[in-house]
């Protein structure tokens, strides 16, 4: 019987959701964390192995973990096998559910004062379906529930968490902020994205050089940022510096 019914729930695929918060966490719950996705997929969602990383390393110290995304179209869809943009068009938050395992909520429903901290991974969608980074640069406008919920723990002093491309959104919601994307120079190709940190300083806030192993701590304004995939190099690395991240939230949030 048992067996006809995994086989049942694998068919169909069936969910349990009525432990919404167990999957993303493990031993004693603590420290309630919000983390906000962006669709799946490198090119037009969240990083996958980013968002996986965070969960690992929240799941590892004891984060209560729910997850959060838009619940709009993604800016376009991108055939990751060719770098190129495909049809149809998909909705970020049903997405971002893959990632999820089904657990998501739409970012409309996330408050700070329900929350001790939020992280963002990076992944294009950071820049296409949180902000239009992507085609605007510097005069890029910021979705309007990210830049409200960037404020809200903003302003009540609560850490917010940053990888990859996703510390665009602080340097533009909270300028006068630190962050780091790794390089402002590309170091023979190390970290192809180093014009980023160009754009940092250019919506006035301050870009500080990290390795990827590393992460940045702005104490003042409580921003947590690592450079993650800003950076080409070994997965294990990406894992290591976005563990340094969330060890620093988590301590910052108690």
């Amino acid at each position: 019987m048992l067996a006809r019914n995994a086989l049942s729930a694998l068919k169909h695929g069936l969910t349990n959701t009525s432990n919404s918060r167990l999957i993303h966490s493990s031993g004693v719950l603590g420290t309630k964390v919000a983390v906000v996705l962006s669709g799946c997929g490198v090119y037009d969602g969240s990083e996958v192995h980013e968002a996986s990383a965070i969960l690992v390393h929240l799941s590892r110290g004891g984060a209560d973990v729910s997850m959060f995304a838009p619940d709009k179209n993604q800016m376009h869809v991108v055939n990751h096998t060719k770098g190129e943009p495909m049809e149809p068009n998909r909705n970020v938050l049903l997405e971002s559910a893959r990632i999820a395992r089904g657990k998501v909520e739409a970012l409309a429903g996330l408050k700070a004062q329900n929350f001790d901290a939020v992280i963002f991974p990076g992944g294009f969608g950071a820049a296409k379906n949180l902000s239009t980074f992507a085609t605007e640069g510097t005069a890029m406008s910021v979705d309007s529930d990210v830049e409200r919920v960037l404020q809200e723990f903003h302003t009540a002093a609560k850490p917010i968490g940053l990888c990859c491309i996703a510390p665009v959104l602080a340097a533009k919601v909270l300028p006068g902020c630190e962050v780091t994307v790794g390089s402002d120079q590309e170091e023979g190709g190390r970290f192809p994205y180093a014009g980023t940190a160009g754009a940092i300083e250019a919506m006035g806030s301050r870009h500080i050089k990290k390795n990827v192993t590393e992460c940045h701590v702005d104490s003042k304004n409580k921003i947590v940022t690592t450079p993650a995939f800003m950076c080409e190099t070994a997965v294990h690395e990406i894992y290591d510096g976005i563990g340094t991240m969330v060890k620093s939230i988590l301590g910052m949030a108690k």
